[in-house]
C-alpha cells in the first residue's frame, strides 16, 4: 500500500491544516486530493484543491504567496494532515492578511482584530 493510500480520503479529499513554520500559528484551511497531495510533495510548495473552483489551486500562482512546505504530518485516524510552511511574502489569506483567521468572537460579534497587509487589488490580477 502506497502512502497516498493510507490516508482516508473523504469524497476523494482530505481537510489540511497550514501551520507556519517557527511560531506554529495556523495560517489556513484547505482541501487536497490526491493530486494535489502527490505535487505538493514532489513540487515542495503547497498544492490544494479548490472546491470552489473544481480545480487545482497551486497556492501563491497568483499572488506570488507561495508555501514552502518542511513537513507534512498525518493524524492519528488517517484523515487530517498537518502541513508545517514557510508562508513566502507573509500573506496567507486572500485578503491581504497574515492569516485566515482574522475574526475573533467577542461578547457575541465577529470582531476583525488583523490589518489587511496588503490590498487584495494590489495582489491579484482581476479580469
Amino acid at each position: 500500500m502506497s502512502w497516498l493510500d493510507q490516508v482516508k480520503w473523504t469524497d476523494s479529499l482530505v481537510p489540511v491544516i497550514a501551520q507556519e513554520l517557527g511560531t506554529n500559528q495556523v495560517l489556513m484551511f484547505a482541501f487536497m486530493n490526491r493530486e494535489a497531495l502527490q505535487l505538493t510533495v514532489q513540487t515542495g510548495h503547497a498544492v490544494y484543491w479548490s472546491r470552489s473552483r473544481g480545480k487545482l489551486w497551486h497556492k501563491g500562482e497568483e499572488s506570488g504567496h507561495l508555501q514552502k512546505v518542511h513537513d507534512l504530518r498525518l493524524d492519528c485516524d488517517a484523515d487530517v494532515i498537518l502541513m508545517t510552511v514557510e508562508q513566502i511574502g507573509g500573506i496567507a489569506c486572500h485578503t491581504g492578511r497574515h492569516d485566515c483567521f482574522f475574526q475573533k468572537l467577542e461578547n457575541g460579534e465577529w470582531k476583525i482584530d488583523q490589518p489587511v497587509i496588503k490590498n487584495p487589488e494590489e495582489i491579484y490580477k482581476h479580469e
